[in-house]
């Protein structure tokens, strides 16, 4: 009796498993020009009361698009930012809200390499599809850098709500 090779068996179960069908995904994406008006918005916005902040804007998966920074603000507000951005790409929700949310997992999330839960991270969505996230810091509290996030993102909202 003949034995069977791992390519007689690859074939034999793609014969039986009948033909293979793709299917397409499309994906809506947060474009560049677009994601710098939401940082140089949330940043005037911040600036008009009086705070120097920075700003990352990412995309549907945590890879910053623009990331900016006045001129008195330091490195630290870029990190917590990202951080905050990246708590909102994980959730699909504000850093706020998974913040107040699950209370008891913060300390552990916010162990993860990127994350921080605090607030000032919104989602940026559109068509209801998440295309990306917007991180705020350096505005004297959580609930200000939010403050300055929704400006950024009300700055493109009539294109977000018509994208198709």
């Amino acid at each position: 009796m003949k034995r069977l090779t791992a390519n007689m068996l690859v074939g034999l179960v793609l014969l039986v498993s009948g033909p293979a069908t793709a299917e397409l995904i499309t994906t809506k994406l947060l474009p560049l020009d677009m994601a710098r008006t939401i940082a140089s918005s949330a940043i005037e916005a911040c600036r008009k009361q009086g705070y120097q902040v920075s700003v990352v804007v990412t995309d549907r998966s945590g890879e910053p698009l623009v990331i900016m920074r006045d001129v008195y603000s330091n490195r630290y507000f870029t990190q917590l930012a990202h951080g905050k951005a990246n708590a909102v790409i994980m959730a699909k929700t504000s850093s706020a809200e998974l913040r107040s949310n699950r209370p008891d997992m913060v300390g552990v999330l916010n162990l993860l390499d990127g994350v921080m839960v605090l607030a000032g991270g919104l989602p940026v969505q559109a068509a209801g599809s998440l295309v990306g996230a917007v991180g705020v810091s350096g505005a004297p509290g959580g609930d200000l850098d939010e403050d300055c996030a929704r400006a950024g993102i009300e700055a493109v909202q009539e294109e977000l709500e018509f994208a198709d």
